[in-house]
């Protein structure tokens, strides 16, 4: 998946702009340091912010993480379907799918440094796991409907969309775990997405 952009709109829940702007450093943090070695005091130096402050919008560090992980996640999942609803043809849906989710090297680890810290914290907290598994149950639902497309149109020949979206999404997300470990990382990252919609197209198709 990749990180939302600069200028992306943040949800309307947050209603100012010091709001927004922990938010962002936030998630920049969660790239940078990861979720356990965060701090309230890193969010506030790098917001030129007190941290009286940060806690006043948002009280403690979970909820701040949570807040901040919710919105990233709504904007990939909104971004994903808006490319694709702009695609005729099942193949094509699929390439701007993973052309979407491989947008650039720098966006993509941001974003799986910070998605790996969340599956971690989603196995000891119910708040964390009922976001993560809304957003994979999001996730797949789009795939599923690409993919139900194909079917249709005689285009994929796997007969059970459900099952073939987590079959894809299992390629896409294996694929950016061992990209993450390349020591060239940013070199490699072409060849992964190439070999990503090899793989998928190939599987549906088969």
């Amino acid at each position: 998946m990749v990180e939302p952009g600069a200028n992306e709109v943040l949800e309307e829940e947050v209603a100012s702009r010091s709001e927004e702007l922990i938010i962002r450093s936030t998630y920049r943090l969660i790239g940078s340091k990861g979720m356990h070695r965060l701090t309230l005091q890193d969010v506030a130096d790098s917001t030129d912010l007190s941290k009286s402050t940060v806690i006043y919008y948002f009280k403690t560090k979970e909820n701040l993480v949570l807040t901040t992980m919710r919105w990233v996640l709504t904007q990939v999942t909104r971004r994903i379907r808006e490319v694709i609803s702009q695609v005729g043809s099942p193949d094509d849906r699929v390439k701007a799918m993973i052309d979407t989710i491989f947008i650039d090297p720098l966006r993509n680890r941001n974003f799986y440094l910070a998605y790996t810290d969340l599956i971690e914290y989603s196995a000891r907290s119910h708040s964390f796991k009922n976001l993560s598994m809304t957003f994979r149950s999001n996730i797949n639902s789009m795939y599923a409907e690409v993919i139900q497309l194909g079917i249709d149109e005689g285009t994929f020949r796997v007969t059970d969309a459900e099952e073939a979206a987590a079959v894809t999404r299992a390629v896409i997300d294996g694929l950016f775990l061992q990209w993450l470990q390349e020591t060239d990382w940013q070199g490699t990252h072409a060849t992964y997405k190439d070999t990503c919609t090899h793989a998928v197209l190939s599987y549906l198709r088969r």
